[in-house]
Parts: C-alpha cells; structure tokens; sequence
C-alpha cells in the first residue's frame, strides 16, 4: 500500500485528534515500519488497519465512521492528482464509470506497483449507481468515504450503502450510489 495513505491518515488523525493522539497511535501500535512513512514508499496494509484499530479505541469512535471519515479527507488529495493527469469529469457518477479502465491505467503508470483494488460500475438508473468493489484488503468503508468526498467536489448529495459479500481471501462489497 503506498504510503500516501499513511502519510494523510495521520494527517486526519492530527487534524481532528491531535498530536498526542497521533503520537500515541505510534507508540501503542507494533508496526513493522515503525510508523515511519513517506509518501511515494510502499508499506502493508494491515498496518493501517491496526492504526484505526488504535484510534478506535484510543476516541471510542467505531472503526468503519473513522475509515469513511478518511476516505472522505483523502479525496482532495487524490482529486487533485487527477487534475495532474489531465483526467476531468463532469460528475461523481462520469468519475466512478472511469475507476477501472481510465484511473486506474493511469496510476499504474505513475506506481506500477501499487495493488488496486478493482472497481466495476454499473448504472441502474440517471441517479443510481452500482459500484462493485473486489480488494485483497477490507477497506471499502474507505471507499465509501472517498464516494462522499466525489460527491462533496462536484457539489452533489450522495446516498451510499454497502452490501459486504466476502469470499475467503477478497474483499468483495457491492456499493449503491444514489444521487438526490
């Protein structure tokens, strides 16, 4: 998992936390980096899962609030790499259509070894859509708050609910978009 991901965590978790908070998600996690992280490095992904573990206990606020508060915090991050690819959309639904064939393409070429998750989109109407999200890693609350931060850009009110359907080893959850 690149480490842009680690770095905005704690971003968000100094943000809305504090520092102290922050200083001792590090200090009560036994992470194998450390809790060292720069940007363009690559780290595994359960070490974010223990820090929001962490953090849950450390706030009493549940994990998936905190994950889908991330993912939402996180979006203007990613936008904005988008813009830097010259990848313009005239809505969350237009971006959402393009995650695997277009976006996704585009950031293996910048990080050919970032592990992606897969993401099929299939519209059941104008205003409803059907995101069907497969990872190795159980983050879709991530991507639910990430869905908000889209809808949050392009100034639209945004429904999302999940249906996990995991297998063994993935992570499958299909996602419905509705758009007010």
């Amino acid at each position: 998992m690149k480490g842009i991901i680690f770095t905005e965590f704690f971003d968000l978790v100094e943000e809305a936390f504090g520092f102290e908070i922050a200083a001792q998600l590090i200090d009560q996690c036994d992470l194998p980096s450390g809790g060292a992280y720069t940007a363009v490095g690559t780290y595994d992904h359960t070490e974010i899962l223990a820090l929001v573990g962490m953090l849950s206990k450390l706030t009493a606020v549940p994990a998936p609030a905190l994950m889908v508060s991330y993912g939402k915090f996180l979006y203007p991050k990613l936008h904005a790499q988008l813009d830097s690819m010259g990848l313009n959309f005239g809505s969350s639904f237009e971006l959402f259509k393009a995650l695997h064939e277009v976006i996704h393409p585009e950031v293996l070429k910048l990080y050919p070894d970032a592990e992606l998750p897969e993401f099929e989109a299939t519209p059941l109407s104008d205003n409803q859509l059907l995101l069907k999200y497969r990872s190795c890693r159980p983050l879709a609350h991530v991507a639910e708050g990430l869905i908000y931060g889209a809808g949050d850009l392009y100034q639209e009110n945004l429904s999302v609910q999940l249906e996990h359907k995991n297998a063994t080893d993935d992570f499958h959850t299909d996602i419905t978009i509705t758009r007010a």
